[in-house]
């Protein structure tokens, strides 16, 4: 016999001292009979995007259906295989040249969560179109504190052209919350903290850090808040709880190691937080977004591990060169190993992205059980500036896995976006009848 309890309201936060904290999509926010029930958890899409294309007969498997073999690119995903559908033959034939010069970077940069071709424009009178994310975004509507969170690890370029003919405003990022506003990414680990937890403008450049230095935490704030909510939880969402502070804590940690280091920093204006190390970049970055997931602060993200046109060097795995250069490697086999590397490097952090996910309980599952997450590139050959067969995975456990798909070059992805959307339960009828969703993404 199930006794019905009172549902704590997921509106509920920790408070004290000027701070709160969201909490956990925890049991006691739910009716007892559908506290455990996978299929009654929130619906969630992410978004994880490589810039400068790919080296495809790397990324490309050979087979197709289950059981296929998975080509060097993607091994770092192989303990994932059960939950990815690797997609080939889907293109943007949007993006391609109409008439424009043929810079690729900023057509095919906003294209792939719009399926649009851009305004060409150096000026402020951009044009593109809503995107994927931000449509389920407002479909969604005020069920979370925070609509969507868009992050990267370079930051945005905010004046002129970033790519012949076009503005810097289309390489920012791939989230569009209209035809006229693009969503830039945030880079600094800092500033996502203090707008998922706080006010970033409540101290002064010195007392902010001291506060760093003295690494004092969100949670000395909440203890007497969290402490009382803790007596009227039971056993697991107690352990989900514990779980979600001290991974609040560690990020806190993190940053602020990373605002204090050096000590130069006493005339700033606010610690940078933003860590030397690539690879702690990255996957600070990925923890804070994970983390806003499973605080249900927001259920729609993105995550750029490069802007395109990016020329950042990784030397850390043996690859000096510039990653935009060698994008354009004119077919000498050294340069085309040393794109793969970093097409490699890059899936290793994927792979880190869903290990973190998969980390975190939700009911009887997992938050990758219930998040569709989106992986690509703008282009194939990025030699040639290729929008016609890009490198697309999608993973999660909202549709079927360990699958190789292949469709006819050139089939529009816009295809794959409304499927998506499909499966997130958002009506598609108002985007018309010139794409039909792909039965591959929902059927085994």
């Amino acid at each position: 016999m199930i006794l019905p309890r009172p549902a704590i309201s997921r509106r509920t936060m920790l408070r004290g001292a000027g701070t709160m904290l969201a909490l956990p999509f925890l049991e006691a926010m739910m009716p007892s009979a559908h506290a455990a029930d996978l299929a009654s958890r929130p619906k969630r899409l992410q978004v994880f995007y490589s810039p400068n294309g790919m080296m495809m007969d790397a990324f490309r498997p050979t087979t197709q259906g289950k059981g296929f073999a998975l080509p060097s690119t993607l091994e770092p995903l192989a303990p994932h295989r059960a939950q990815i559908s690797v997609f080939s033959g889907l293109g943007h034939p949007q993006a391609a040249a109409m008439g424009d010069i043929a810079a690729g970077h900023g057509r095919s940069c906003p294209a792939f969560l719009t399926g649009t071709h851009v305004k060409q424009t150096e000026g402020t009178d951009i044009r593109c179109a809503v995107s994927i994310d931000q449509v389920y975004a407002q479909h969604l509507g005020d069920a979370t504190m925070l609509s969507s969170l868009e992050l990267g690890i370079d930051p945005a370029s905010l004046l002129g052209s970033c790519d012949i003919g076009y503005s810097c405003a289309y390489t920012n990022g791939i989230s569009w919350m209209n035809p006229n506003v693009p969503l830039p990414v945030t880079a600094n680990p800092r500033d996502v903290f203090e707008r998922l937890f706080g006010d970033g403008d409540a101290l002064d450049a010195q007392s902010r850090l001291a506060q760093a230095r003295r690494q004092t935490s969100i949670l000395d704030f909440v203890r007497d808040d969290t402490q009382r909510l803790s007596g009227r939880l039971g056993v697991e969402d107690r352990r989900k709880l514990d779980e979600y502070l001290e991974a609040t804590r560690d990020i806190e940690k993190r940053i602020q190691r990373a605002a204090v280091s050096g000590g130069q920093q006493t005339d700033m204006e606010r610690p940078a937080g933003i860590p030397e190390s690539f690879d702690e970049h990255v996957r600070m970055m990925i923890d804070l977004q994970v983390l806003a997931m499973q605080a249900d602060i927001t259920r729609v993200g993105s995550f750029m591990i490069g802007r395109e046109l990016s020329n950042r060097t990784y030397p850390e795995i043996g690859v000096p060169d510039s990653h935009h250069m060698l994008s354009h490697h004119g077919n000498s086999p050294e340069k085309m190993a040393k794109l793969a590397k970093i097409n490699r490097h890059h899936m290793e952090y994927f792979a880190y992205y869903l290990d973190r996910m998969k980390a975190v309980k939700d009911g009887e599952g997992t938050l990758l059980d219930r998040t569709m997450v989106i992986r690509g590139s703008a282009f194939g050959d990025s030699n040639q500036h290729d929008h016609m067969d890009l490198p697309v995975i999608v993973a999660g456990g909202l549709v079927p896995g360990d699958r190789s798909i292949a469709v006819p070059k050139g089939t529009t992805m816009s295809n794959l976006l409304l499927a998506a959307l499909n499966v997130l339960d958002v009506p598609t009828k108002s985007f018309g009848d010139s794409t039909a969703p792909l039965a591959e993404l929902v059927h085994a």
